[in-house]
């Protein structure tokens, strides 16, 4: 079992977190349907686990209270709502502090055009996803919410020309079955 400490390494334990050794076979195939269908009801999800409806709704109760689940959306299409420009911007701060990296990732995601935030290693501190309209959204973006946060130093942006693969379920393996399981997704 590992345990997460919340600021740095510390010697009392803070947050205990559940590995996927924890789980076995039946509920890492749980997550495996829902992670490809998260409307799949529960009765399908029996039938296809060879259980009864009830085992089943309690292991997806439990899953989302053990935090494997954190919640369930629906995945848009970006162009029916007029999201044409995807982009990932590094971003490096001036200014390495923990104050600092904090208060710009605080800041930063607060943008409703940022859809992802990762705090990086090596020459950027950050990369971000943002999703705009056009061109002229990011600029108004760049220069009127990104630029006006404090100590930023260096910026880069690279737009997606296309997508050769947007996944939002992991690959998760079943102990002693072998390679990960995927789901064949219905057209």
């Amino acid at each position: 079992m590992f345990y997460l400490y919340s600021q740095g390494i510390r010697p009392f334990f803070r947050k205990k977190i559940f590995m996927l050794s924890d789980l076995d076979a039946v509920d890492i195939r749980i997550l495996q349907l829902l992670q490809h269908d998260s409307r799949i009801t529960t009765k399908e999800m029996a039938d296809k686990l060879g259980k009864s409806v009830t085992p089943v709704y309690e292991r997806i109760k439990k899953l989302e209270e053990a935090g494997y689940i954190q919640r369930y959306v629906a995945l848009l299409d970006k162009d029916m709502i007029g999201k044409h420009l995807i982009a990932f911007t590094t971003v490096q701060l001036k200014e390495h502090s923990q104050a600092v990296l904090r208060g710009f990732e605080k800041e930063v995601i607060k943008f409703h055009e940022v859809m992802e935030c990762y705090q990086l290693t090596g020459q950027f501190d950050f990369l971000i996803k943002v999703a705009h309209k056009d061109m002229n959204e990011y600029n108004d973006f760049l220069m009127n919410k990104l630029s006006t946060l404090p100590n930023i130093g260096v910026v880069q942006t690279y737009f997606v020309l296309s997508e050769g693969k947007a996944e939002t379920a992991y690959a998760l393996e079943i102990p002693g079955h072998g390679k990960p399981r995927t789901e064949k997704r219905k057209g």
